[in-house]
């Protein structure tokens, strides 16, 4: 891996203007986040086979003051983020914080713990129940509570209960409406894109130090252990509703639409404790995540968090599923009020200004949070940011086109690239021009004229190597600790080229295992090469004999549609068990040799068949981002 370059005296001046503009005085995160405190955890957890599926002591390297390669608030934020161990909310009430990405909170029931949010994945969710048992109480566990659909909120829950628990009725597993669906849509049909650019934003193959990654702002990095889940049991669908949870009474906010498709808080009345889920965090949260999902509604975000107030105003503690709790009503009051007005302000600034002919560009670049906001550590850009954010909204009511015809159908980069060149005198000058610009830390422009020499030329070894000094300081100086990793990891990959390695892939088995047939129907489709596929007309029945399943598929220009039930006119019958389907998206299974071993049977024309699934695409994880 290539050595990183030092911090120039550009980012140098812009750190420092942060650590000048910013209240860093206020100590009253870094006592919370060090409050309540049982027990330090430290060392590595790893998987079964060996591999590292967590490491408290990656982050050792976080300490002191903010060196000058990182801007000092996102420093500040990865410290606090980094403290791990577990901790005492209230009474009853504990938390599992800095063993994922996520938070893991415990409630005392009368038998046992309510879990809310187990981590991402097995190995991380077990240390920290294990060191509840061990420091706390060896209890265990009788319900689940996932507050929504993100993989971080449930992945681990294996670790906890058992199939067998569930389908009894010992352990409860509560969720919002929609939560499968929606667990499992978005992190299999487009999870090879998503897990791919998630190597970015999380800094998974950048490395960890003052001059790599960080820490993401919402949590420092994901874990990459065994992803589990289990069908929930109680469904939310109603704020108000209440449940009484193994003694414990449970009132339930439905938060849909915002942070997740599928979300819910909950507040304690007997312990007067609020759960805020991730609607209400200590970041500025993404509108839009730069991994790629579908954008989120600001105006409804901070409606859920208005209701909140109204609900459960009375509340003397906040914690939440990131981060470290709010004691005092006030204080909570005051962090739940400037958070919704956080993303009201984003919401209402961007439509007035698109109403006055803004485009997201610029949109961007003329929204900043008021002071009152702005000097709040807990609504600054950690994780979302203003810029990206507000172009998010825009997209949100808008969509992509700005409406300028110039933008509406342009040439793609390795067209337009050597164009661009070609008119601004050449590689030689452009490259020229850059280097002085560089000096004068002009990095944003010195990015956008670079990235056509090497859209024209990916060869250029001195584009590159610019490009990638570039990308570094832009890192540097980011608040934003997900713009960091993607500059970062832009930046190692155009020095070093693609470097393969293990990253945490989110269409685990047990998500696989929760799609529907329809929902996998669906995916078989989206891998169907159109445009290949356009002179295949079939129909065909299939059939899952071991769930009692049939559906009839019609192939016809270029797509595939399907339905339940039975046709007499089709042309082949394929006969599986379910599981060929799990492995088909799993990676485990290919179709095709599939039809050839006689996993799938086929009954009729087997040729239409054949050419068919040979038309499906195979996804290559490791595609090229910062070069052609």
């Amino acid at each position: 891996m290539s050595t990183p370059k030092p911090a120039t005296e550009a980012t140098i001046r812009a750190n420092r203007a942060v650590r000048d503009a910013l209240p860093f005085d206020d100590t009253t995160d870094i006592e919370n986040a060090d409050r309540g405190l049982i027990v330090r955890a430290t060392g590595q957890i790893l998987t079964d086979e060996g591999d590292v599926a967590w490491d408290f002591d990656r982050w050792s390297f976080l300490d002191g003051e903010a060196p000058d390669t990182v801007n000092p608030s996102l420093w500040r934020q990865s410290q606090l983020v980094s403290k791990a161990g577990i901790y005492q909310v209230a009474d009853g009430i504990y938390q599992a914080r800095g063993f994922d990405l996520s938070v893991q909170s415990y409630i005392r029931g009368e038998k046992g713990w309510i879990v809310v949010d187990p981590s991402i994945s097995v190995e991380p969710t077990k240390r920290g129940y294990d060191l509840v048992c061990e420091h706390v109480e060896d209890l265990p566990v009788t319900a689940v509570i996932h507050t929504h659909s993100h993989i971080d909120h449930y992945g681990g829950v294996r670790a906890l209960v058992t199939d067998e628990a569930v389908a009894s009725g010992d352990v409860r597993i509560i969720a919002p409406v929609d939560f499968l669906e929606e667990s499992v849509s978005e992190n299999v049909m487009l999870g090879n894109a998503m897990a791919r650019r998630k190597a970015y934003m999380y800094g998974e193959i950048v490395g960890y130090g003052p001059d790599r990654a960080v820490g993401a702002g919402l949590g420092q990095v994901t874990s990459a252990g065994t992803v589990t889940l289990i069908p929930p049991t109680d469904i939310i669908s109603e704020t108000g509703t209440e449940l009484t949870v193994d003694g414990v009474r449970i009132v339930f906010q439905h938060t849909p639409g915002a942070e997740a498709p599928a979300e819910l808080c909950f507040y304690l009345p007997d312990h007067k404790a609020l759960c805020g889920a991730e609607i209400v965090t200590h970041t500025m949260h993404n509108l839009y995540t730069l991994r790629g999902a579908k954008i989120r509604d600001s105006l409804i975000w901070s409606k859920h968090l208005h209701e909140m107030l109204q609900l459960f105003g009375d509340a003397e503690v906040l914690f939440s599923s990131h981060h470290w709790p709010t004691w005092g009503n006030a204080e909570l009051r005051d962090l739940i009020a400037s958070q919704r007005d956080t993303y009201r302000y984003l919401h209402d600034e961007t439509v007035r200004l698109a109403n006055k002919g803004l485009t997201p560009v610029e949109i961007g670049e003329q929204v900043n949070l008021p002071d009152a906001l702005a000097q709040k550590f807990s609504s600054r850009g950690y994780y979302g940011s203003t810029n990206h954010n507000v172009k998010s909204t825009y997209v949100y009511y808008l969509g992509w086109f700005d409406a300028n015809p110039a933008n509406l159908h342009p040439l793609e980069p390795t067209d337009s690239a050597p164009r661009y060149v070609e008119y601004m005198g050449g590689a030689d000058a452009v490259l020229e021009r850059a280097r002085d610009d560089f000096e004068k830390g002009n990095y944003r422009w010195v990015a956008e004229v670079l990235n056509h020499v090497i859209f024209a030329d990916p060869e250029n070894t001195a584009a590159r190597e610019l490009q990638a000094d570039t990308f570094e300081q832009l890192g540097y100086q980011a608040e934003n600790g997900t713009w960091r990793n993607f500059y970062l990891t832009g930046a190692m990959e155009l020095r070093d080229g693609i470097r393969k390695q293990h990253v945490l892939v989110t269409a685990s088995a047990d998500s696989v295992r929760a799609m529907s047939v329809s929902m996998f129907l669906d995916y078989i489709a989206m891998r169907l090469k159109a445009p290949e596929a356009v002179g295949l007309s079939a129909k065909f029945a299939v059939v899952l004999p071991d769930i009692d399943e049939r559906y009839v598929l019609e192939l016809g220009n270029g797509v595939l549609n399907h339905h339940p039930g039975t046709a007499d006119d089709v042309e082949a019958t394929l006969t599986f068990d379910r599981s060929v389907l799990d492995g088909v998206v799993l990676g485990t299974t290919d179709i095709a040799e599939a039809v050839e071993r006689g996993d799938v049977s086929v009954e009729g024309d087997a040729h239409t068949v054949r050419s068919f699934v040979q038309l499906l695409e195979k996804f290559e994880f490791w595609f090229d981002i910062v070069t052609p």
